[in-house]
């Protein structure tokens, strides 16, 4: 069960051949606080929330997943204005996108903080217009999507490329093992 909306997690999980459902959590995540203990604390609220609604011999899978800059949260951003600020902040500069993800079952949980250290070019103007102009941004946290335009962005990465794009593999398959057995 994939407690989560998020279409790349989808994309992910199908891409590796684990079955499941999508169950939305629907939980107020909070917003204040020590970074990596916000993204645990949040995937640990989205897993209880669907634990509570599914049947207990179901795996849960939760993430939850942020672009932090010099400490702060940069969360969605509300319009193409704060986009294009996002984008001035993080060019030429690195910034980390951290995950918690949480695999529960039966009452038992697992969880996790992945980080991915992310080095943005130096943009251009015109870089940041046609990035915005795209509108990759919109419902994507730090404002971009490294997966596609994105990617142009980007000059280079340490860490794992799927905690970027919001699943972070390495992490899923240490917690739940089994899910990669067939």
């Amino acid at each position: 069960m994939l407690a989560s909306g998020s279409p790349q997690r989808r994309e992910i999980l199908a891409k590796l051949g684990i079955e499941f459902e999508v169950c939305a959590p629907g939980v107020d995540e909070l917003e204040q606080g020590d970074a990596a203990e916000l993204v645990v604390e949040n995937a640990l609220r989205k897993a209880r929330a669907v634990a509570d609604r599914v049947d207990a011999a179901a795996v849960v899978i939760a993430c939850d997943t942020d672009v932090v800059l010099d400490g702060e949260v940069l969360g969605k951003p509300a319009d193409a204005t704060e986009a294009r600020a996002y984008l001035d902040r993080m060019s030429g500069r690195a910034h980390e996108v951290m995950s918690g993800l949480v695999v529960a079952r039966g009452g038992e949980e697992r969880h996790g903080l992945e980080r991915t250290t992310v080095v943005f070019k130096s943009l251009s103007a015109a870089e940041k217009e046609r990035y915005v102009e795209f509108g990759e941004w919109r419902g994507r946290s730090g404002g971009y999507a490294i997966q596609t335009l994105g990617s142009t962005l980007v000059e280079r990465l340490e860490g794992s490329v799927s905690n970027v794009v919001g699943l972070p593999v390495g992490l899923l398959a240490e917690l739940a093992p089994k899910l990669f057995f067939r």
